[in-house]
This record gives structure tokens, sequence and C-alpha cells, in this order.
């Protein structure tokens, strides 16, 4: 991957700002793993910023890629109708720039496998 691609956690948003701080956590994670690629992180609501917000401005640094990853545990309403809504926006408005949507983590096997370790040993404690 090069700095043209750019890679965007899309989380809730709360009004509470500490709510922010795992998914900043995971930002960081990230991008620490993927060097050559701007990690993002954007809201959908009640925080800044927005994702529209943080597609303009990668688009404006040149990136030419971006893979959208839903950090939400399903595929509730606010990933199946809001998220491609926005999408679709972005791409009128930024048609030279190719834009993919993952599935919610919360869908990743590798993810519930992850989640069911630390819950298995949370419970031998």
């Amino acid at each position: 991957m090069s700095e043209t691609t750019a890679l965007i956690l899309f989380a809730h948003g709360a009004r509470d700002p500490r709510w922010a701080a795992p998914f900043e956590r995971l930002q960081q994670v990230t991008q620490a793993q993927l060097p050559g690629v701007a990690v993002r992180l954007a809201f959908l609501e009640l925080m800044t910023p927005r994702l529209p917000e943080v597609a303009d401005a990668l688009v404006q640094a040149g990136c030419s890629k971006v893979t959208v990853v839903p950090v939400f545990l399903g595929q509730g309403g606010h990933v199946l109708r809001d998220l491609p809504l926005i999408v679709d926006q972005l791409k009128a408005d930024h048609p030279q720039l190719d834009i993919r949507v993952a599935e919610a983590v919360g869908e990743s096997a590798a993810v519930l496998d992850a989640m069911a370790r630390y819950c298995v040993g949370a419970a031998a404690v």
C-alpha cells in the first residue's frame, strides 16, 4: 500500500469524549502496523471528525483509495442504512476516489474469536 491509500475506522460517536479513547488507541495501533497508509478515525454522529470531513481531507492530501472499516459489533441500521448513504454521497463528491467498505468488525470470525478468548479468560478469574 502507498501513501495514496487510506483506512478510515468508522465509529458511532458519543456525547462523552472518554468514549472515543479505545477507538483512538485502535487508530494508533493500526497506524503503527500500516506505516505507509493514512489511518484515520471518523464518527457517524455526536463527535468529530465526521466521515465526509475525513474523506475530504484525504482527497485534498492526494489519497486515491479508501477502505472504510465500520468499528461496530453488528450490521445494524447505521451500517446498513446510514453508512451506504454517506458513501454514495462521497462517491458523488469524489468520483476519482476508490472507496471500499469492509464488513462491521463484529461480523468477522477473527474478531469474535478474540472476544470469546477474552470472555473465557475473564470467566477464569
